[in-house]
């Protein structure tokens, strides 16, 4: 038997959850089970901090798009062809084109003795607007942003020390908007 591969499913946007549920109950129908592994809906948590409340929420990491561990043979890419909501799969022509194991690790798809990432956290703030900070060695300092960071997850802010204003950085968790 061939090695199942990570293969990339256009859909319909907004239909990848039923694509996902039609694709597994067809799997069950046809007993492919041992041919189509897994179908996911890749989703993200992004922790969204307004008002100093932090609210998590699961977002679609990339819409119109499902991925699919499976044995690729004529079986298996007709039930995944042929499956209302699905517009074909991601490569030349009709010939579908496995993702390499870089790219699967790009898309955070956790193999076998990996650890999850963290959650991407937004910060509801903009530049000039004031903070207080919650915790550390800053504890209760009120301080306004002059710079945002998101892939390092911190701010920059000017504090008061010693009569004048010194930029501190700090993780958006450490702080609340005023």
């Amino acid at each position: 038997m061939d090695e199942a591969k990570w293969y990339v499913v256009h859909t319909y946007s907004g239909y990848e959850n039923k694509v996902k549920a039609n694709i597994e109950k067809t799997v069950i129908n046809r007993n492919l089970q041992d041919q189509v592994l897994e179908v996911i809906v890749p989703l993200e948590t992004v922790v969204e901090i307004k008002n100093g409340g932090k609210k998590s929420a699961q977002k679609k990491m990339f819409p119109g798009y499902v991925l699919i561990n499976m044995v690729m043979n004529d079986d298996s890419w007709y039930v995944v062809r042929n499956t209302r909501g699905v517009t074909g799969f991601v490569g030349p022509g009709s010939k579908p084109v496995p993702l390499t194991p870089t790219e699967i690790k790009a898309l955070g798809i956790m193999m076998p003795g990996e650890e999850a990432q963290k959650p991407i956290v937004q910060f509801a703030g903009k530049i000039g607007d004031k903070v207080m900070i919650l915790s550390g060695a800053w504890e209760n300092t009120v301080g306004e942003i002059t710079g945002i960071n998101d892939s390092k997850q911190c701010l920059t802010i000017n504090v008061e020390m010693f009569g004048r204003e010194t930029p501190v950085e700090i993780s958006f968790t450490d702080v609340k908007l005023m």
